[in-house]
C-alpha cells in the first residue's frame, strides 16, 4: 500500500471512529497471553479515538477456547492459533466472515541471563538445570516449541529438563525469575523494535516450526455489537501494523 492509500485509509478509519463516539459501547475481549503489551497498547489508542471500552481478559488459547465454548459471553476471542477460532466457526458460535489473521507470530528461545550467550540451538547442549515450555496442548507458543526441539534433534536430551507453564506469560515468568535457565517465549515478550530489552536470546527459524497464525474471531451473541466490527476494522490499518511489528510479530 502506498503513502497516499495509508492516508485515505487512515482518514476513512477516523471519520467511523469519529462518527460511532456517541454510542460507546463496551466490549470484552479474551486475548491469548503471548499479545498482552501489543492489546494493551492497541486498545489504548483505540478508546482514547471511539471512547468504546475494552475489557480485555487475557490468557492461553486453550482455557479461553474452553470458556467460549461453555457460554463464557466474551464477544471477540484473539485466539495464539487458527484452529481454535476455526473450531468455533464451525461449530456456528461466530460470526459469519469475521474470521481472519491479525499477526503471525515469533518464536525466541530466551534466558534473563545477560551473561549468557544464546546464538543457535547449540546452547541446548550446555549444562543447564531447566528449560521453560508453555503447555502445547493449551498454548500454540508451546507446541512450536517442541516442534523445534525435534527439529534440531534436542528433545530426548532435554525432555528432563522441561518445565511447563500453562500459557506463554507464565513460561516467560519461569525464566525471568531464574526458575528456568532458558525457555521458549514469544518475542513480543522480551524485544522492540528488534532489540532485546532484557537477557538475551536466539529468534528461531521460521522453518524449525508450523508458522504461528493467530486468528481473530467475533463470537455471535444474541444482540448486535457495532464496536466489534470497528476494533476488527481497526486491527487491519497501518496504526496497528506499525504496532505489532515493533513487537516482533508479522502482518500479511
Amino acid at each position: 500500500m502506498n503513502a497516499s492509500a495509508n492516508k485515505v485509509s487512515c482518514l476513512l478509519i477516523m471519520l467511523v471512529l469519529t462518527s460511532s463516539a456517541a454510542r460507546a459501547e463496551e466490549i470484552l475481549v479474551a486475548v491469548a497471553s503471548n499479545f498482552s503489551a501489543p492489546m494493551e497498547q492497541i486498545s489504548a489508542v483505540f478508546e482514547e479515538q471511539t471512547e468504546h471500552e475494552l475489557n480485555l481478559v487475557f490468557g492461553s488459547s486453550g482455557r479461553l477456547f474452553a470458556q467460549i465454548q461453555n457460554g463464557a459471553p466474551f464477544q471477540l476471542f484473539f485466539s495464539a492459533d487458527q484452529q481454535k477460532p476455526q473450531q468455533l466457526e464451525a461449530a456456528g458460535l461466530t460470526v459469519q466472515d469475521s474470521r481472519f489473521t491479525y499477526v503471525t507470530g515469533s518464536l525466541v528461545l530466551w534466558s534473563s541471563n545477560t551473561t549468557l550467550t544464546i546464538e543457535g540451538p547449540d546452547i541446548l547442549d550446555s549444562e543447564f538445570t531447566r528449560i521453560a515450555l508453555a503447555n502445547s496442548t493449551l498454548a500454540p507458543y508451546g507446541r512450536a516449541a517442541e516442534e523445534t526441539l525435534a527439529y534440531f534433534n534436542k528433545t530426548e536430551q532435554t525432555r528432563s529438563r522441561w518445565i511447563r507453564g500453562e500459557n506463554i506469560a507464565q513460561t516467560f515468568q519461569f525464566v525471568e525469575t531464574g526458575n528456568a535457565d532458558l525457555g521458549f517465549v514469544a518475542m513480543s515478550q522480551v524485544s522492540s523494535d528488534g532489540e532485546f530489552i532484557r537477557g538475551q536470546g536466539w529468534v528461531v527459524p521460521s522453518d524449525s516450526h508450523k508458522p504461528i497464525r493467530q486468528d481473530v474471531v467475533q463470537i455471535k451473541h444474541e444482540s448486535e455489537c457495532e464496536a466489534c466490527s470497528l476494533f476488527l476494522d481497526f486491527m487491519r490499518s497501518p496504526r496497528v501494523a506499525d504496532i505489532v511489528q515493533a513487537y516482533g510479530y508479522r502482518v500479511e
